[in-house]
C-alpha cells in the first residue's frame, strides 16, 4: 500500500510540473529574420521570387519564411525555401513536402536519405526525392532543422518538438528544403542535379544558425 501510494504522489507531482511547465508562456528566441539571409552564398547568386499569396500562408502557417532562387557560376538554378515557425503548440506544423508537391502537380518517384559532410569532422542526413511532372524531373533536397539539430524524419521531428517543449519549453523550427531541376533524361542528369544541390546546401549550411536558434 505504501508503495502504491508513493508511485501515486511521484505521479501527481510529474503531472503538475508537466501542466505547470505547458501552461508557461513559450520561450522566444531571438534570431535575425530570414529575410536579411544574403543574396551571395558561397559562389551562388540569389534573386527573390515572387511571394507566397495568403491562401498558400494560411495553409502552411509560417511566422517567417524566404523563397529564392540562387544560381552556381554556371547559371544553374538552385530553388532555396526556409519556412520558420515560432511557436508548434497552436496546430501550425512543418508540412511535409511530401504531402505538399503532389498539390502542385509534382510526384515523388524516388526517395531515399543521403548523407553530406558539413566541416571537416560532422556530417548530416537528410532527404533526397526525386519528383516529376511530365517529362519534367526535380531533385528535392529536406530536413527539419530546430535548435542546431538536423532530423531527416517527420515522425522523428515530432517527438523531438515534444521533447523539446517538456525540456526547454521551445516548439520552435524549420523546414528546409532546395530544389534543383533535372536537365535531361539520362542518371546522369539526375546525378548532376544533386550534385549542384549537395553543392549549394554545403555553402548555405553554416549560415543557418543565424536565422534558425540553436
Amino acid at each position: 500500500m505504501k508503495i502504491r501510494i508513493l508511485l501515486l504522489s511521484i505521479l501527481f507531482l510529474a503531472a503538475s510540473a508537466f501542466i505547470a511547465r505547458t501552461s508557461r508562456p513559450e520561450i522566444v528566441p531571438i534570431r535575425e529574420s530570414l529575410s536579411g539571409m544574403p543574396m551571395s552564398i558561397g559562389s551562388w547568386e540569389g534573386r527573390e521570387v515572387h511571394q507566397i499569396d495568403d491562401r498558400v500562408m494560411a495553409v502552411l502557417g509560417v511566422d517567417d519564411y524566404v523563397s529564392r532562387t540562387y544560381y552556381s557560376p554556371e547559371l544553374y538554378p538552385a530553388g532555396l525555401y526556409i519556412g520558420y515557425y515560432q511557436s508548434q503548440r497552436q496546430g501550425d506544423t512543418m508540412h511535409s513536402p511530401l504531402n505538399c508537391l503532389p498539390g502542385a502537380g509534382w510526384n515523388p518517384v524516388k526517395n531515399s536519405h543521403i548523407r553530406i559532410p558539413i566541416g571537416e569532422n560532422s556530417s548530416i542526413e537528410i532527404n533526397r526525392i526525386v519528383i516529376q511532372k511530365g517529362i519534367e524531373k526535380q531533385v528535392v533536397l529536406y530536413w527539419y532543422h530546430s535548435h542546431g539539430r538536423v532530423v531527416a524524419s517527420e515522425y522523428w521531428g515530432k517527438i523531438y518538438t515534444v521533447l523539446d517543449a517538456l525540456r526547454t519549453n521551445r516548439t520552435d523550427g524549420a523546414l528546409v528544403r532546395v530544389i534543383c531541376p533535372v536537365s535531361g533524361a539520362d542518371s546522369e542528369a539526375e546525378a548532376s542535379a544533386e550534385a549542384h544541390a549537395v553543392d549549394f546546401v554545403k555553402a548555405l549550411f553554416p549560415l543557418l544558425n543565424h536565422y534558425l536558434c540553436q
